[in-house]
Formats: C-alpha cells, sequence, structure tokens
C-alpha cells in the first residue's frame, strides 16, 4: 500500500512539473498580411484607414520603424520561413524548396501544436504543409487556384473544401485560427497565419455597404476596396487578440504582425501629410519597408517605438529565442534575434541587411545591402536612403561625406560576403511554379 501511495506521489509530481512547463512556454502567433505597406497602419503615421486593432496592439506593445522584407510574397515567404536569405535557397515563384527546414518543423520537435492558415502558394505537393512542421492546415492556393475571397475553394487538412453559399474566404480561415487556439489553450502553440488580405482583387468586404454575397465575380483591382480590407484585416487581427483575451492565455502569447511587401503599386495613400504610392515589387523602401507590431503583456513594454533595423530573415531566430528553443547546430541562419529589444533592451541590431532578388526564372532583378540610412547595389550605385527614399540621386563619389565613405565600405563588405553564397545546384536551376501547369494556369499566377 505505501509503495502503491508513493508511486501515485511521484506520478503526480510528475505531472504537475509537466503542466508548469508546458505553461511556461509561450505560444506565438505570427500573422503577414499580403500586399501591406508601412503606410497602410494609422499607428505608423498612416492617414487613409481604419486600424483600431493593429494600433491598439502597438499602443500596449511595440511597433517597429525600419522592418524590411522582400519586394514579392514568395521571396519573403521563403525568406521568413527559414530564416535564410534568397540567395541561399530560393528557386522560384511558387516554390518552398520541399527538403526546407523552417520555424514550422524545430516548434514541433520541441513538443509545440503547430498551424498554418491562409495564402499557401508555395508549391503543390499536399504534404509539404506537414513535411515542413505543421500539424493543420488551413490553406487557400495550396494544391489549385480557386476564388479566395467570396466562396473561396480551400484544403483543410488535406480536403478539398469549396464553399458555394456566399461563405467570405478570410472569415473561415480567420475561424480556423481560432479554433486552432481554442483547442490548444492548455498547450504550446505555434500559430503562422499569412493573411489572405489585402492581395487584389480589390473587392467589398463583408462589412462594405455594397457588399453583395451572391454575386463572386471579381472586379479587378477597383482600389476603392482597399480601405475596406485592409480595416477588414485589422478586424480579424482583433479577434485573435480578443480570443486570447478571452481564454485567459494573452500574457503568455507572443503575437507579431507584419506584412509581406509593400502595397500593390495602384494604389496611392495618405502618410504623415504626402501622398504615398504603392511600390510591390521594387527596390526601394516603398517595396521592401513594412510594419511590424508585438504584442506580448508583461514582457514587451506598453507603447515603446523601436528604430532598429530588422529584415525578414530575423524572425525565425526571434520567436525561437522567445519560446526558449535552441535552433539545430548545423542550421544556417542568416537571421538575428531582436528579442532583447522586444523586452525593452538595447540587444544588438543587426548593422546592416542583405537582398537578393530574383523572383521567376533565376534571373536576378537586383542585389544589394542597405543600413538604417545607406543602400549600396551590387552594380555600386550607391543613394542615401534617409535624404533620398525613391532612390531618384545616385550619391557620386566626391560628394561622400565621411559617414557615407563608411558606410559604403562596410556595404561593400557584405555584398563580397553574399557574392558567393548562390549553392552551385541552384545557380542555373529553374523550378516551374507548378509540375503540369498550362498556359493559362501559369498566366492565371498571382503574386
Amino acid at each position: 500500500m505505501k509503495l502503491k501511495l508513493l508511486l501515485l506521489l511521484v506520478m503526480a509530481s510528475l505531472f504537475k512539473l509537466s503542466l508548469a512547463d508546458a505553461t511556461a512556454k509561450p505560444n506565438v502567433i505570427l500573422i503577414m498580411a499580403d500586399d501591406f505597406g508601412f503606410e497602410g497602419v494609422a499607428a505608423n503615421g498612416g492617414e487613409s484607414y481604419r486600424t483600431p486593432n493593429f494600433d491598439r496592439l502597438a499602443a500596449t506593445g511595440m511597433r517597429f520603424e525600419n522592418c524590411h522584407v522582400q519586394p514579392l510574397c514568395t521571396p519573403t515567404r521563403v525568406q521568413l520561413m527559414t530564416g535564410q536569405y534568397n540567395v541561399r535557397n530560393y528557386v522560384e515563384f511558387g516554390v518552398l524548396p520541399p527538403d526546407s527546414r523552417t520555424f514550422g518543423n524545430v516548434f514541433r520537435n520541441a513538443g509545440y501544436a503547430t498551424a498554418i492558415v491562409g495564402k499557401w502558394q508555395l508549391g503543390e505537393d499536399p504534404s509539404l504543409a506537414k513535411r515542413v512542421g505543421f500539424d493543420e492546415h488551413c490553406l487557400w492556393q495550396f494544391t489549385r487556384r480557386p476564388e479566395r475571397y467570396r466562396n473561396p475553394g480551400l484544403e483543410i487538412n488535406g480536403k478539398e473544401v469549396d464553399y458555394t453559399n456566399g461563405e467570405y474566404g478570410p472569415d473561415i480561415v480567420a475561424d480556423y485560427a481560432l479554433d486552432f487556439i481554442t483547442r490548444n489553450k492548455e498547450k504550446p502553440f505555434l500559430l503562422y497565419y499569412p493573411m489572405i488580405l489585402t492581395h487584389d482583387p480589390f473587392v467589398p468586404t463583408p462589412d462594405s455597404p455594397d457588399y453583395d454575397s451572391n454575386n463572386v465575380k471579381r472586379k479587378g483591382r477597383d482600389t476603392r476596396y482597399f480601405g475596406d480590407m485592409v480595416t477588414y484585416a485589422d478586424k480579424l487581427v482583433g479577434r485573435i487578440a480578443d480570443k486570447l483575451d478571452e481564454l485567459k492565455i494573452r500574457e503568455n502569447t507572443l503575437l507579431i504582425f507584419i506584412g509581406d511587401n509593400g502595397t500593390h503599386s495602384s494604389v496611392t495613400s495618405q502618410f504623415r501629410g504626402k501622398p504615398y504610392e504603392g511600390g510591390k515589387g521594387k527596390s526601394i523602401d516603398t517595396g521592401t519597408h513594412v510594419p511590424l507590431i508585438a504584442n506580448w503583456p508583461k514582457t514587451i513594454p506598453s507603447g515603446r517605438v523601436n528604430s532598429d533595423l530588422v529584415d525578414s530573415t530575423d524572425f525565425f531566430p526571434t520567436i525561437c529565442e522567445a519560446a526558449g528553443i535552441k535552433l539545430p547546430a548545423k542550421m544556417t541562419m542568416d537571421g538575428k534575434s531582436f528579442l532583447p529589444q522586444l523586452k525593452g533592451k538595447t540587444g544588438s541590431p543587426r548593422a546592416w541587411s542583405y537582398c537578393w532578388y530574383a523572383p521567376r526564372n533565376n534571373e536576378v532583378k537586383f542585389e544589394f545591402a542597405r543600413d538604417l540610412n545607406f543602400k549600396l547595389y551590387r552594380d555600386g550605385t550607391f543613394f542615401n536612403t534617409r535624404m533620398d527614399p525613391e532612390e531618384k540621386s545616385p550619391l557620386t563619389d566626391d560628394s561622400l561625406s565621411r559617414e557615407a565613405k563608411t558606410a559604403r565600405a562596410s556595404l561593400g563588405k557584405v555584398l563580397k560576403e553574399y557574392g558567393s553564397a548562390r549553392p552551385l545546384a541552384l545557380q542555373n536551376a529553374s523550378i516551374k511554379p507548378e509540375k503540369d501547369a498550362t498556359e493559362k494556369n501559369k498566366r492565371k499566377l498571382k503574386q
């Protein structure tokens, strides 16, 4: 009897330790809006759109002034998920290399429940989401390309689901995300939520006055609706935050919001008193500068604004460090954790960021290294982006200040370092985004 009682006490103690360990591990939610530039958030100085939930998260957390990503969606997604600059592993638009090791793999191996919901567009292999670390998925454009907004076609854990009763795609995805959070409220989870919004076609949302759930005809790029889509994306993120409050897990959850590239070039917004044209696909700041808001009550100080340079490789090591997960020893990592800054410390900010951009057919459109004030292209073109963000006036040798000369030398070393980083096997690679695509489907492939 005494032995049985002792065993029960030991088992109870182990259970309590296990439960305490699970509680100590923070949840991580990484949300990324599609085609959403820095100017889209009112808290950043945007004047065209209502974003009360983004503003609330910034006011009770931290927003960053200098987060830069790739100018297009797939390059950013591959960089974000692998923590590596595209020069090392990018193969083609619409493709995540099948042997990639993502933050999903690392978190799942650490005992986290993992899910990816929203836009995929990383290859049509139906097993890939699970192979790169996600236990569950609710995705648009996984193995096919149906409608994304009204009456969408989604793939939910391997099953194709086509909606026909006026359902709104972003709502379905958000509902799945909320359900995943609820089911995993008592164990640590990673939710990666690359949103369907705010990519074109620019169409009414369920909150638009002229929304018609029975009308699924695309309206193209009617930018009148872009603001409605921004506000609806803000609403969906607000639902996520509210669910964390409802379940009383907000203080144990790191929530991060970013954009995947600049806003579409057909959209002009008002930003800090001036017109601001979207720069998706461009190398200038309007193509790469995106919002970054992080919220984690009692860990991230409220109302802070950080001016350090951050890029899309940095999220992998940051969320791992936040979760107490060590990166695999042999993993190449270009990213640099900014967790110290999130905690209100000085940290060790990155001095520079690198961009190798070859979105299709292995053709390098541009390559540059930048710091907070200057940008140097591979061909030697050099700009003061602080004074000339549109890069209209290249600096000449005879006009360089001491600061500019020092920056050019430092950025030149970065370009030299990455000049030989492209693996030989990828140097002449050209991988099509779909195995047996027709020319019609190729034309339909959306950015």
